[in-house]
């Protein structure tokens, strides 16, 4: 593996980190933040001013921020698989920090995800691809 193959395998799973650990968090934010009931149009608005759900819609601003500079050079059939194991996350947040109950069944679909995301993950390298320099001919990926 030469020097620039492994900076964008670091750079890959950086940022692929980032993009899972906002998913989770701001949603778990979103989560706690959120009344129980909202009746009108306007409660939806009056509620973003909570300070969790304000941390939850920022945090879910940088998961879209960050998935979209991640898509930009790894190949989408490897971030998506990869960057699943938010769901697994997520999953597991609901249960011990919100007290939600999940089924044998749930569970079994996140087991699936996680062997699919070990699948994916362990199976290739990430396809990732430098930028072209500045006044490089256009024409996408080599």
């Amino acid at each position: 593996m030469n020097t620039e193959s492994a900076r964008l395998r670091l750079k890959t799973w950086s940022c692929a980190s980032v993009v899972i650990a906002s998913n989770v968090c701001g949603n778990f934010f979103l989560k706690r933040g959120m009344p129980a009931e909202l009746g009108t149009a306007s409660d939806y608005i009056t509620v973003l001013f909570r300070p969790a759900v304000t941390l939850g819609v920022l945090l879910l601003i940088l998961w879209l921020a960050s998935r979209m500079a991640l898509l930009s050079w790894a190949d989408l059939s490897y971030v998506l698989p990869v960057t699943s194991i938010g769901y697994v996350l997520v999953a597991v947040a609901g249960r011990l920090l919100l007290h939600e109950q999940i089924t044998a069944r749930r569970w079994a679909g996140i087991a699936l995800i996680m062997a699919g995301v070990a699948l994916v993950s362990s199976a290739t390298a990430p396809q990732t691809y430098a930028r072209p320099k500045a006044g490089a001919a256009a024409g996408g990926r080599p």
